[in-house]
């Protein structure tokens, strides 16, 4: 049976003993991902990140230090397996995309791009993440050093963002099912001075929260209250930007709940995906205007663009816009997929063929955080699992392993 702990908020569950190749509740569409060759409980470290026999620092935790695979061990081989097929009702990709990636670890890191972006210099990334045990946790970004820095960071943490020069780390709760008493919070990168910036019923069941942070606003989808919002980043302000559905039968129908979101703001565009049932086959990913013009009404938005229909269930969002293109996990058919953020004119979202599935066989995908300037992306499951690859899906790795439903991550730039 599908775990039902992210798709009707209900806070029921404490994955505290994920095995690698078991996930928590999986989905029966999927069955088992693919195993590691992780133990259960450890930190997968790769070699570029620390020397053979280095131990991680694991404050306020009980996780294992990180071990280095050894040295000249190959990646798992992937040889002889069938390309991927679309899942029922979802596009199939135009051209072969070869074998996606499983969740098995490579030896190696991810590779440098050739891309216009470059790698921040004098900068620490680091990844923040949530889990349904009510936390807030960072770690660099090859899985070493986990911290809990928030034990107790509200009801059913989603979505997280960081503002690495104010130096605060925002997260949203969606709350109890039904209970309209979703909230933002906030606090020091540290864990410290932790506040409540969307006060309970400001928002319905907030879900991923992205940053803008040159203008001081922070945006989300709210699912059960189907809509599409954005505030200051004090909470003041608080705007509907998309509304999808007002009345408790269109709240009912899960085709009304806004879930993933992405925003660029030099294009002025905002991105979102309106999930659908448990692997409903009715998922889409929708494009609007960043703003909303004065007095025009958010359910009545004239300029709402479907990209993509009949997805399996698509959750998070993020954008490579030096490339054009449009990343997202999906739930129902457990994998991460891509495609082109500007279709040919007079495209049919139900009908396009170039999504690009990257990675397969994960357990409740959810959480997901590009890294272009070093190629890779961060993804999570509420199997447990935090995970790197390549943007292109290749060289897979589980980082960490065993940290309850995992929802949101982020990756930051932290000054050295």
């Amino acid at each position: 049976m599908a775990n039902p702990l992210w798709r009707s908020g209900v806070i029921s569950i404490a994955c505290t003993s994920v095995l690698a190749a078991v996930g928590c509740g999986g989905d029966d569409s999927t069955g088992t991902p693919a195993p590691s060759t992780a133990t259960a409980g450890s930190v997968a470290m790769p070699p570029s990140a620390a020397s053979a026999g280095s131990s991680a620092t694991n404050s306020g935790t009980s996780t294992p230090a990180a071990t280095t695979p050894p040295a000249g061990s190959s990646n798992p081989s992937t040889a002889g397996s069938a390309a991927p097929t679309s899942s029922a009702g979802a596009a199939a990709p135009s051209n072969d995309p070869g074998t996606p990636a499983t969740n098995k670890p490579p030896a190696t890191m991810p590779t440098m791009p050739a891309t216009p972006s470059m790698p921040p210099v004098d900068t620490n990334p680091t990844l923040f993440f949530l889990n349904n045990l009510g936390q807030v946790i960072r770690s660099a970004a090859d899985g070493s050093a986990r911290t809990v820095i928030v034990a107790s960071a509200g009801s059913g943490p989603d979505g997280v963002a960081v503002d690495a020069k104010a130096g605060k780390v925002y997260w949203t709760n969606m709350g109890a099912p039904n209970g309209n008493d979703g909230t933002l919070m906030s606090a020091g990168l540290d864990g410290k001075n932790v506040a409540t910036i969307v006060k309970s019923g400001g928002t319905f069941t907030p879900k991923q929260l992205k940053l803008d942070a040159a203008n001081g606003k922070l945006y989300w989808s709210d699912r059960e209250g189907m809509r599409v919002m954005r505030a200051n980043v004090d909470g003041s302000m608080i705007e509907t930007l998309v509304q999808t559905g007002s009345t408790e039968a269109e709240r009912s129908d899960a085709s009304h709940w806004c879930v993933g979101i992405a925003v660029d703001v030099a294009g002025g565009k905002l991105y979102w995906t309106q999930k659908g049932p448990d692997n409903g086959k009715v998922g889409t990913i929708n494009r609007a205007n960043l703003e909303l013009p004065a007095g025009a009404d958010p359910a009545k938005r004239t300029d709402i663009e479907v990209l993509f229909k009949n997805l399996p269930e698509p959750i998070d969002l993020d954008l490579d816009l030096d490339k054009r293109l449009l990343y997202w996990t999906d739930r129902g058919d457990n994998t991460v997929s891509r495609a082109p953020l500007d279709p040919a004119a007079g495209f049919d979202p139900a009908a396009r063929k170039d999504r690009e599935i990257l990675v397969k066989g994960l357990s409740e995908a959810i959480g997901i955080s590009l890294d272009v300037s070093r190629n890779r992306m961060f993804y999570t499951s509420l199997g447990g699992d935090v995970d790197v690859a390549n943007l292109d899906g290749s060289m897979s790795k589980t980082l960490l392993m065993d940290q309850g439903a995992v929802t949101g991550v982020v990756l930051a730039e932290l000054p050295k």
